[in-house]
């Protein structure tokens, strides 16, 4: 029963790693100018509040990067 697929899943399934890419590459940038930003805030105005905004935004360009050369390698291995 369970060896037995009758759907078209195997023949038709897509890999999700162009379109995790293409959301990482777009993620990056934004991230990284929104970094900044909040960095730039921060100094200037002191407030406490733009530092951990810019730490958000820090982590999340930091995670959109590593995705990005994961991805990279397993496109390039497969």
């Amino acid at each position: 029963m369970w060896g037995n697929r009758h759907g078209t899943e195997p023949r038709n399934a897509r890999s999700p790693l162009r379109t995790r890419a293409a959301l990482s590459g777009v993620v990056l940038p934004i991230a990284l100018i929104a970094t900044v930003f909040f960095v730039w805030q921060a100094v200037t105005s002191g407030a406490p509040v733009w530092w951990a905004e810019a730490a958000i935004a820090g982590v999340v360009t930091v995670i959109a990067a590593v995705d990005l050369l994961v991805l990279r390698n397993r496109m390039h291995h497969d």
